[in-house]
């Protein structure tokens, strides 16, 4: 998953884990890019140029994975950012903010593909009128090879609560 990730790694690791203790058994920031043929081990520099295709992701590895977890753990990734607005997130703009979710397999690309369509729905009836356009941008993709970001981007904002 992915939105900016020191922010998805925060409220992943710690709010998540409240709602549903110990479902979470690893978590790590870095890079996955929707392409297959990506250019292999990108760095951050390359990342934050825009021309590679990868975003900054948060990768995720349930300790049960079961669908229930994986659909709440969907629905909870779309409780903390604006997923209608295209490769921005707060004041971060650029591709590597996009909006994305990847899974590992046909039963988790079903219930992400359910839940935005249910998101959607629920934008465009008018229930959920906090987000900035009446139109997800939110992507879906298979998850391909996953690059760690260097140590001192993991628990980023734990380490420097002011985010800088």
């Amino acid at each position: 998953m992915n939105v900016g990730y020191w922010g998805t790694e925060k409220f992943i690791k710690k709010d998540f884990q409240k709602k549903f203790p110990k479902s979470i058994k690893s978590a790590k920031v870095g890079f996955m890019s929707p392409d297959p043929n990506a250019l292999k081990n990108p760095n951050y520099t390359q990342v934050c140029s825009g021309v590679t295709g990868y975003v900054e992701v948060l990768y995720v590895e349930l300790a049960n994975p079961n669908a229930q977890i994986f659909e709440n753990l969907v629905k909870f990734f779309f409780s903390f950012h604006d997923p209608t607005t295209l490769n921005r997130q707060g004041n971060d703009r650029g591709t590597q903010y996009a909006s994305y979710i990847f899974t590992t397999d046909r039963v988790q690309h079903e219930i992400a593909e359910k839940v935005i369509s249910e998101l959607q729905d629920c934008i465009t009836a008018g229930k959920i009128e906090s987000y900035a356009t009446k139109t997800l941008s939110t992507k879906l993709s298979n998850a391909n090879k996953f690059y760690e970001a260097h140590a001192e981007h993991q628990e980023y904002l734990a380490k420097n609560p002011s985010g800088k």
